[in-house]
Parts: C-alpha cells; structure tokens; sequence
C-alpha cells in the first residue's frame, strides 16, 4: 500500500513592525527543504484483528468438531494433532502481523532522496541520494519478482519489495515524474 502526502514547503516567516510599516525581522524556521514527494510504503495486511477472531474461532470449532468425532470412533490420539493445527494457523498469522508493522518512507527534496526504512522491530534504517544522478530501475511491465532499485553513485538500493507489481509500477513513475520536474524546472532559491 503506498500512501502519498502533497508536497510542503516551509518557507520563511516575514514580521513586520506595525508602527515603522517596515520589515524588521526576518526569522528562519530551521530552513527546512521544499518536500516534493512523499510517500509511505506498507506491506498489505488482508485480515485485521476482529478478522483474526474470527478465523480462529470458526477453525476452532471445525477442529473440535473433528477431534471429538474421531475420539468417539476410538482414535483418540488424533485429537492432540487436531490441537497442533490452531496453535501452526495462529503462530504463522503472528508471524504476518508482525511484519505488517514495517514500513518505508520516501521523500523527495530539492537535492536528495531519502529513504527510511522502519522493521518489525522498530529498528531504523536510513538512505539519502543526490537526486541528479539517481536513477530508478523497475522491468516494464513488471513482474512479480521485479525489483525496484535505486541507483547513484555505486549505490544500490531495493525499495517496497513487499509491494504488488502495479504498486511498484505506480511509485516508479510518480518519482520519476517528480524527478523529471526537479530536473527541468527546479524550485527557486
């Protein structure tokens, strides 16, 4: 899932003295770069937690079902096994939640790309690239294994693999837009 904020910009703050009708003071608010894209990657989550209950409760009762039928034609250690599929389903759905918390960001600056990127676990990671040089790599059309890369300068780096193949098509054109824009028609300084 990618979601896209509108491009800010923070500019300067101009005060005027109401007595003298002048400008007095001009105050920078820490010179922050005009963002022209940015976007938040997150892995697609299919089931949430009341969707979760409820698969658990309905493999529950099938599987209860299913143990106490063969409990009843003497097979009673099947029953045990029965138990061992809820707790596989519920552990492997933990597993997926779990990597549903992570994230990457992508904002695009009058000079850089960066790109954070946010684990399970919290953990931060961080990439910037002049945005120049930066080249964006994905196959057209793209295919399930496609890759979509960053490149500049000898670095190389994957973004929003855990995206579908138009999502990554989507992204991949927005920022080569948004750079083509930065390139032709920059912002004035």
């Amino acid at each position: 899932m990618i979601v896209v904020a509108q491009p800010k910009s923070l500019g300067k703050l101009k005060a005027m003295n109401r007595d003298a009708q002048t400008l007095t003071n001009e105050l920078d608010l820490e010179e922050t770069p005009a963002i022209r894209f940015d976007a938040v990657l997150q892995p697609h989550t299919s089931l949430g937690p009341q969707g979760f209950f409820l698969l658990m409760a309905v493999i529950g009762v099938i599987s209860f079902t299913a143990g106490v039928a063969f409990m009843m034609v003497g097979t009673w250690p099947v029953y045990g096994f029965v138990g061992l599929d809820i707790v596989l389903v519920y552990v492997a759905y933990k597993f997926n939640f779990r990597d549903a918390k992570r994230y990457e960001t992508v904002k695009l600056t009058d000079k850089q790309l960066i790109i954070e990127r946010v684990g399970p676990t919290g953990r931060r990671k961080k990439w910037s690239f002049q945005t120049y040089w930066l080249k964006i790599d994905l196959e057209d059309p793209p295919r399930p294994d496609s890759a979509l890369m960053l490149r500049s300068h000898g670095k190389v780096l994957e973004i929003g693999s855990f995206l579908a193949p138009h999502e990554k098509h989507d992204l991949a054109s927005a920022l080569r837009r948004e750079l083509a824009k930065l390139r032709y028609n920059p912002l004035p300084q």
